[in-house]
């Protein structure tokens, strides 16, 4: 399939690139696209959250009551969880969310979500190119030229260029990656991807190994 580069300004160059069938035009696999999803957002858990039980609270160790004639339940502690400031019954520990997910299984995601996105013409590639300075504005610009300014967009680059990811930062709905970087997750959670000419390579490289 072939697609028109388009300039930083919106406008065709006159060129055409091929994007492969194997990467950009397969049959999607939604089970892999939600193992990877489910993956990625489980990656994005710290897992650190933790409350204490009752052999963890500060508190008095003797019996608070006698044990018969209060007309009431047994009680021996005051750090029991039945008690206002007692411990916690089951409460979360630390663990590790870490999902394990096979090579191939990732690579397939990526080759649906691009093919969903290719399917829906909602990527776009343009030539490379850079600003001289960050700056904010610029990359607004480039959003307005393309038809993006207030649609989530998704910047894919070949190699790191500071200038256009600092330009970037700032913008909630617009997000710039490098193709190594790239996940089934920020693809599907955009509502268009922009390539970078230079970027093509790398991301048919890295999918069809």
């Amino acid at each position: 399939m072939k697609v028109a580069v388009l300039d930083s300004k919106g406008k065709e160059t006159g060129r055409k690139v091929e994007l492969s069938d194997d990467v950009f035009g397969i049959e999607p696999n939604n089970h892999a696209v939600y193992l990877d999803v489910k993956q990625y957002l489980a990656h994005q858990r710290q897992g650190t959250h933790k409350s204490k039980e009752r052999a963890e609270i500060a508190g008095s160790t003797r019996k608070i009551k006698k044990q018969k004639g209060t007309g009431t339940a047994r009680a021996g502690s005051i750090k029991s969880p039945i008690f206002k400031g007692g411990g916690r019954i089951f409460g979360p520990r630390p663990r590790d969310y870490q999902q394990k997910l096979n090579k191939n299984v990732k690579r397939l995601a990526r080759k649906s979500a691009l093919s969903i996105k290719n399917k829906e013409k909602a990527i776009v590639v343009v030539e490379d190119f850079n600003f001289e300075s960050p700056k904010t504005k610029d990359f607004i610009q480039v959003l307005r030229s393309l038809g993006l300014e207030n649609k989530k967009s998704l910047f894919v680059l070949g190699d790191s260029n500071n200038n256009v990811y600092l330009s970037s930062r700032n913008l909630k709905r617009s997000e710039v990656v490098i193709n190594s970087e790239l996940s089934t997750y920020k693809i599907l959670n955009n509502n268009n991807i922009v390539l970078f000419e230079g970027a093509l390579a790398g991301i048919e490289s890295n999918l069809t190994k």
